[in-house]
C-alpha cells in the first residue's frame, strides 16, 4: 500500500446537543474505513446544497453513507407521512440524496451502509417501507435494543447472493452469508438502474449495486463496520471499496 492514502467523505448526521446543532459521524464507521478500507476518513457536514460537489470530487477519492437512528424524510420517495416522533435528519438528506448520483455518476467509489442503503435507493429514485415487521409476510428485521451491543449486532440471519454478483465474489463464491440485522425501514421498490445482490429469508432487498456505475457503488442493508476486522466477509467489503478508492487516487495523479 502506498504511504499516502486516499480521502473518502463521510456525510454527517446533523443533531441538536443541548440547543445547538452539531455534525456528527458514528466511530464505527470512521475505524472501519480507517482499518479496514486502508482509507483515511473525513467528516462531511450535512450542508445540503450549499455543499459544493465539484470541490468534494476534486478533493475526496470515495464516499461513505452510513447508517443512522434517523429516517429519510417519506416525501423524497412519495410515501406515507411518518409516525410522530420519527426522527428525521432533513439537512443530511438534502445533501445525500442529490450527493448520491453526481458522485456515482462521476466515477466516484460509493458505499451504502444502512441508512446510507436506503438513501441511495431513494436517491435512485425507489421507495421504502417504514415498518417491514407490519408488512403481512416480511420478517421483524429490528434488533432488541434491551440487550448488550453484541447481541443486538450478532448474526440474525442469512442472506442469500445474486450468483455472479460482486458480494458472491467476494464470499468466495458461497451462495449465502450470515448477517446482523437492525432496521425497520427496507426497500419496497427498487431505484431503476440498480441491481440486486442479496436477498433476506422474506425476499427482502439487502443489497445493491449501481448497475451501470463506472466504479464501485454498491449499498448494503446490515452493518458490516461492526467490528469490521472479526468478519472475514466485511473485511473483503471494505478492502473492495479500498481498493476502489485507491485507483481513483491513483488516476487523478
Amino acid at each position: 500500500m502506498s504511504a499516502r492514502r486516499p480521502l473518502i467523505g463521510i456525510p454527517a448526521d446533523r443533531r441538536m446537543l443541548g440547543p445547538q446543532p452539531y455534525h456528527l459521524a458514528g466511530e464505527k464507521y470512521v475505524t472501519a474505513a480507517l482499518d479496514a478500507a486502508g482509507v483515511i476518513p473525513v467528516i462531511v457536514p450535512a450542508l445540503g446544497r450549499e455543499l459544493g460537489d465539484e470541490s468534494l470530487f476534486a478533493s475526496l477519492h470515495g464516499l461513505l453513507f452510513m447508517g443512522s437512528p434517523s429516517n429519510v424524510e417519506p416525501h423524497h420517495y412519495r410515501g406515507e407521512p411518518s409516525d410522530t416522533g420519527t426522527l428525521h435528519d432533513p439537512h443530511r438528506d438534502e445533501t445525500t440524496l442529490p450527493l448520491i448520483p453526481r458522485a456515482v455518476a462521476a466515477g466516484m467509489p460509493v458505499l451504502g451502509i444502512c441508512r446510507g442503503f436506503q438513501e441511495m435507493n431513494v436517491a435512485f429514485g425507489g421507495t421504502l417501507w417504514q415498518k417491514l415487521q407490519e408488512v403481512p409476510g416480511l420478517l421483524d428485521h429490528r434488533e432488541n435494543k434491551d440487550q448488550p451491543l453484541e447481541q443486538q449486532y450478532a448474526a440474525a440471519h442469512d442472506v442469500s447472493l445474486v450468483p455472479g454478483g460482486v458480494l458472491q465474489r467476494l464470499a468466495g463464491g458461497a451462495g449465502s452469508i450470515s448477517v446482523n440485522s437492525l432496521h425497520s425501514q427496507g426497500v419496497r421498490e427498487l431505484g431503476p438502474g440498480l441491481t440486486v445482490e442479496a436477498r433476506a429469508p422474506d425476499g427482502v432487498i439487502e443489497a445493491f449495486r449501481v448497475t451501470a456505475a463506472r466504479n464501485f457503488a454498491l449499498a448494503v442493508q446490515w452493518h458490516p463496520e461492526w467490528r469490521v476486522l472479526d468478519n472475514t466477509f466485511s473485511t473483503a467489503l471494505f478492502a473492495e471499496f479500498g481498493a476502489a478508492c485507491r485507483g481513483q487516487m491513483k488516476d487523478r495523479r
